[in-house]
């Protein structure tokens, strides 16, 4: 578990450290702001594309030498960027980083499947909860840090040495399959390579939508239409049954829908509050950034607990709970206003983060005691499209909600319910969901096969 979550950072830190040397980037290469943003989008596209039909292959492939191969090609394409002569190669190497992580994002919940007892596996997820909000916001900073000291080069190089350190920690300690039932990486066949042209061409679109709208409002709504278009035709194929099938499960659709809505409050923190702090405060990002630190303190606090107590009393309960105090600390927003000060902001962040930290590794405890036995991989490839989708989302909706009511303290306020609403209609998803205590789940994969 300890080498999955020193991966999981690495992997959540590859979007929040490449952010802050973009400025660096263009000016090295020449290119304007808009370009150096697909630095973020060549990473995040196939990370989204990838991640369902991934999850799918995981399931017949051997967990521990996918691990192994997906950070080996992380390590790689790392090196690569890091030296990349020409902008059109570092963004070659962003689109294999994206791919790879893809696939251990794929992986991380077999491992966690392979490696834990039912009964023990809140808290697995909370460890994993508390690594990726570290590795997403913590360490942002050290990107910025690292670019202005070294240059942009060592935001990349710099994870090389760790992922060498996990790669050969996961061979030595990532459980193998007993008895293998065929090749260690299988070739995936037709049926899933026509998947990833399917769903990769649909994700892509729907994310590229959501990039140019409003300002290109119809090149987005072509884009919509035909992500709609490719996903529909995808759930006709006979090959997607199994998939349509696990998610109609009222135990394991009904959080993962929590779970979509739930990744959209990042509005908030990414587009909302600093648009508030900005114009309406006249304050610069470090008022957000000194807040933040409440939002994590309180959440790494929070989340061992979350797992804790998702482990005796069921997750589900446990994630109602959270989403419910997630919506009262999103009611809270609402006073602020001009007069706002440092500590009137601190101290609803942390409520924020402590709500939040009750949620989220709940969720994903709710979702994997729902997966049937041998179907990790694919509920990880799900959980992983639909978090990134709601991380996309989230601060569409939160801009829309902000120019719909003309911004100021009107518009933090629109903002504010509408991620409310969110967090609202996630409850009613987890209220509407069979209880499925962990330790209760059937079928198990353990180092010694499957149980």
């Amino acid at each position: 578990m300890v080498t999955s979550a020193l991966a999981t950072l690495v992997v959540a830190s590859e979007l929040s450290m490449a952010a802050l040397a973009l400025p660096l980037i263009a000016d090295r290469f020449g290119v304007d702001g808009g370009a150096a943003a697909w630095v973020l989008l060549a990473y995040q596209l196939p990370l989204a594309a990838l991640a369902l039909p991934a999850g799918r292959w995981v399931d017949r492939a051997d967990v521990r030498v996918v691990f192994t191969v997906s950070l080996a090609g992380i390590a790689a394409a790392s090196v690569l960027a890091a030296a990349a002569p020409v902008f059109a190669v570092l963004l070659v190497a962003r689109v294999l980083q994206g791919a790879a992580s893809a696939l251990y994002l794929g992986v991380y919940l077999p491992v966690v499947t392979a490696a834990v007892r039912p009964d023990q596996r809140g808290r697995a997820m909370s460890y994993h909860a508390t690594i990726m909000m570290v590795g997403s916001v913590a360490v942002a900073p050290l990107g910025g840090w690292l670019a202005e000291a070294l240059g942009w080069r060592a935001v990349f190089a710099v994870k090389v040495p760790l992922l060498v350190l996990v790669i050969a920690l996961g061979m030595a300690t990532v459980p193998a399959p007993a008895r293998p039932a065929g090749r260690a990486l299988p070739w995936p066949g037709r049926a899933l390579l026509a998947e990833v042209a399917l769903v990769g061409t649909a994700v892509t679109a729907a994310l590229l939508a959501v990039e140019q709208y409003p300002r290109r409002w119809s090149i987005a709504v072509a884009l919509t239409l035909a992500a709609v278009v490719l996903a529909a035709w995808w759930t006709r194929r006979p090959a997607t049954a199994p998939v349509l099938a696990l998610a109609r499960r009222r135990p394991f659709g009904l959080p993962v829908l929590a779970l979509l809505l739930s990744a959209q409050i990042i509005g908030l923190i990414t587009f909302t509050l600093p648009f508030f702090i900005s114009q309406v405060l006249h304050r610069g990002p470090a008022l957000l950034g000194t807040a933040m630190v409440f939002f994590v303190a309180t959440g790494a606090v929070v989340t061992p607990l979350a797992g804790l107590l998702a482990d005796r009393y069921g997750p589900v309960p446990i994630a109602a709970t959270g989403a419910a105090l997630t919506t009262a600390a999103m009611a809270t927003m609402l006073t602020l206003d001009a007069g706002t000060g440092a500590a009137d902001l601190a101290w609803r962040m942390g409520v924020l983060g402590a709500a939040m930290s009750l949620l989220n590794s709940p969720i994903m405890t709710a979702i994997l005691a729902a997966t049937p036995a041998g179907r990790e991989g694919t509920a990880g490839g799900v959980t992983n499209l639909a978090r990134t989708l709601g991380t996309t989302l989230g601060p569409a909706v939160a801009a829309l909600a902000w120019t719909t009511a003309g911004g100021g303290t009107a518009g933090l306020r629109a903002g504010v319910v509408a991620m409310a609403a969110l967090a609202a209609t996630g409850l009613a998803a987890l209220l509407a969901t069979p209880r499925h205590r962990t330790g209760h789940r059937t079928g198990h994969r353990t180092g010694t096969g499957v149980h």
